[in-house]
């Protein structure tokens, strides 16, 4: 699975909410068990991160990562998020991390950001949005949702 890992999920290593899943999201990505499709807006969101943040990405091996830039068309899509009311301007990086997913077809965008990403009223615009111009549904989740269940878990 190619997994588009936004900003907060990365953070999250280190925040007591979120860091067992995130961690374990980063564990699957080392192995190879998922690829980590990675942005330059994300490396560039990164670099205001600590030190110990930045590096998690460092232990991802370059094999297992798909590296993805802001393109003409993925600008486009971001304001079209904008424009049609899925997100105000304040956001404009959270509609570029969707439109990056979206035009280059991960199969989940991971995220902790419950208000403007990872948000059932919002995905559906965003979703409406990429039927009505010709791209795929995008699937966004939390790294909790993501991660590959454990033999030994009861269903």
């Amino acid at each position: 699975m190619i997994v588009y890992a936004d900003t907060s999920t990365i953070g999250g290593c280190e925040d007591e909410e979120f860091k067992e899943w995130s961690l374990a999201l980063m564990e699957e990505l080392k192995t190879g068990s998922h690829h980590l499709m990675l942005s330059d807006l994300t490396l560039q969101e990164l670099e205001n991160a600590r030190v110990s943040v930045r590096d998690r990405v460092q232990e991802i091996p370059k094999s297992n990562i798909i590296g993805v830039g802001i393109s003409d068309e993925v600008m486009k899509l971001a304001e079209t998020y904008i424009n049609e009311g899925a997100l105000t301007n304040k956001s404009y990086n959270d509609a570029l991390h969707i439109a990056l997913a979206t035009i280059n077809v991960a199969d989940v965008l991971a995220s902790w950001n419950f208000k403007h990403i990872v948000n059932i009223n919002r995905i559906r615009l965003y979703n409406s949005i990429n039927l009505r111009l010709g791209y795929h549904l995008i699937e966004i989740r939390t790294p909790r949702e993501i991660l590959k269940p454990k033999d030994n878990e009861e269903d």
